[in-house]
């Protein structure tokens, strides 16, 4: 049944596919930017910048709407996720909140890891993600429900590849390797992966709108294959049909030079039994496939 929904975001990566892949699926869809990229065809265009606090509520105010779903795909702060509360506790029946697979703490991680730990990250990126979650889970929300994905590694058309410091996000890496140039990775690029199509991410998101058993629950978000990191860039190189030559950078000194990149240097796996069971779309696109929508999507 076609829903309303409301995207905070919408011309990002994530949130941009989000708003195409809900129109395609025939919801009415709102965006709320900044104004400053293009929206995909067909959403109603909301324009403030949250951290306007005054400007954003009384945007959403003037929509004069009530919405199924709001998707809040680029809350970072605490006070993004309590914003969320306040604004949208009367106005939404339901509300997804983007995480991240970072707020867990690298050294403590489980394999595969599940939703609950005793180490979460209390600083950086995922420190601050994981007070968005905890504002969710003790604020008062009323009778809108919730519920926080975590996506892993995510990837797709409409962003760069690569998936480690050095060639994370990295514009030039296809022409790096059609080039022969050695990719520098940490590790050698032996921790292990989960990659998130960024369709299937979206397709996930969706589906939780009105999903009793999604209410309440933070689910761990990742693809079906588990991966080498060097796999990932082996994948690339073999659609390009060039060889991958790799080199491999000690872990202990790049974390010395640079302990932030410590989220990404560890194995990233996850058990997804409590996505399984509670009747959301659970991601199915290969490795294989979704990098070779990636990389072609970058040659077009």
């Amino acid at each position: 049944m076609p829903s309303k929904i409301l995207i905070i975001g919408g011309s990002g990566f994530v949130s941009g596919t989000v708003a195409k892949i809900a129109i395609a699926n025939g919801h009415s869809v709102w965006t709320m930017t900044r104004g400053q990229r293009p929206l995909p065809d067909g959403v109603i265009s909301l324009i403030a910048d949250r951290h306007d606090q005054k400007a954003f509520a009384r945007v959403v105010e003037e929509a004069e709407t009530e919405w199924d779903l709001v998707i809040d795909c680029i809350g970072y702060e605490e006070d993004d996720a309590k914003q969320d509360i306040d604004v949208f506790r009367n106005l939404a029946h339901h509300l997804a909140f983007v995480s991240t697979d970072f707020v867990f703490a690298p050294a403590h991680r489980q394999f595969p890891q599940g939703e609950e730990t005793n180490h979460y990250l209390s600083d950086g990126y995922g420190g601050k993600k994981r007070l968005c979650e905890l504002a969710l889970i003790n604020g008062d929300t009323g009778d809108m429900q919730w519920t926080v994905v975590r996506p892993c590694h995510i990837y797709g058309p409409g962003s760069q590849l690569g998936c480690l410091p050095l060639h994370g996000r990295d514009p030039q890496l296809i022409p790096k390797l059609r080039a022969g140039e050695t990719l520098q990775l940490i590790g050698g690029g032996h921790f292990l992966q989960q990659p998130i199509l960024a369709s299937d991410l979206a397709n996930l998101l969706l589906s939780v709108g009105g999903n009793e058993k999604a209410y309440g629950q933070i689910f761990c978000a990742a693809g079906p294959d588990i991966i080498e990191s060097r796999d990932y860039y082996r994948i690339i190189a073999d659609i390009l049909n060039v060889e991958l030559s790799v080199e491999e950078i000690p872990v202990s000194g790049h974390l010395t030079a640079h302990p932030e990149t410590a989220p990404f240097l560890c194995h990233r796996i996850y058990d997804l039994n409590r996505l399984k069971t509670s009747g959301v779309k659970v991601p199915q696109t290969s490795i294989e496939q979704g990098l070779r929508e990636h990389v072609e999507s970058l040659l077009d």
